[in-house]
């Protein structure tokens, strides 16, 4: 593991989840952070956790804000984390205007995070840019076609950054995790707490924690060490589709 002592790193979708998890291993590792997301409140708590951490209250959607909060910070991670989904009904059931919320944060917002921030990291030859896939961008699973369809996209904007950055110094990680126990599956179940619950029924699936270790991992090793795609299952997933579950009440 390299030093990450005093290294400038942001994550957007920082309040909750996965978000919170990254940003307390990289400044466990002794990154300076940047926090940012929609809730500024929740930001503050993390921030005031953390001890010196600077909140940026942030819709990544809106391109000229996030042009305007990150283009002028020398970040040596940008952890392109921010996302969601709404619902499991097939397209042809689907809600146009939830489907434009996950296109434009999913799809969008890493777009937009990655005009403001990659210009200062080529210009100084150097920088980890990191975009939290997911499994579904691999693979389509019922109900899943839209949020699929986004990380499919943000798959293919991985791929494409690594080509419009070739031998610049930047280094572009994909951390695609399986089932992750978080707040996700509320947000998609627009509030239903028991729907969300029965997702991760009989399943120890991975926690946030566990995807930031691996994110840690990528972004700290040496200069000539790329660590490109990282696919993360629970062990109970065997596919985007099929998950083993222990009998209710073992």
């Amino acid at each position: 593991m390299t030093d990450m002592k005093d290294r400038l790193a942001l994550v957007t979708g920082a309040s909750s989840g996965i978000g919170e998890a990254v940003a307390r291993a990289l400044h466990g590792a002794g990154c300076r952070m940047v926090l940012a997301a929609r809730r500024r409140e929740r930001l503050a708590e993390l921030a005031a956790e953390l001890g010196d951490a600077q909140v940026v209250a942030l819709d990544v959607r809106d391109a000229d804000a996030v042009l305007d909060a990150l283009q002028g910070l020398e970040l040596d991670i940008a952890v392109a984390n921010a996302g969601l989904a709404y619902g499991t009904e097939p397209v042809q059931a689907g809600n146009p205007a939830e489907w434009s919320e996950v296109v434009d944060t999913n799809v969008k917002g890493v777009l937009n995070v990655a005009r403001a921030v990659l210009p200062g990291m080529i210009a100084r030859g150097r920088g980890d840019f990191v975009t939290m896939g997911s499994v579904a961008g691999r693979q389509l699973y019922p109900g899943g076609t839209v949020y699929c369809a986004t990380k499919h996209a943000v798959k293919a904007i991985y791929e494409g950054m690594r080509l419009d950055c070739a031998g610049s110094g930047v280094r572009f990680t994909t951390v695609d995790p399986g089932m992750v126990q978080t707040d996700f599956s509320l947000v998609r179940f627009r509030g239903d707490a028991q729907k969300a619950a029965a997702v991760y029924a009989g399943v120890d699936a991975l926690q946030p924690a566990d995807v930031a270790d691996a994110l840690l991992y990528a972004v700290s090793r040496p200069p000539h060490v790329n660590i490109g795609e990282i696919v993360m299952w629970a062990s109970a997933q065997a596919s985007a589709s099929s998950v083993t579950r222990r009998p209710a009440g073992s």
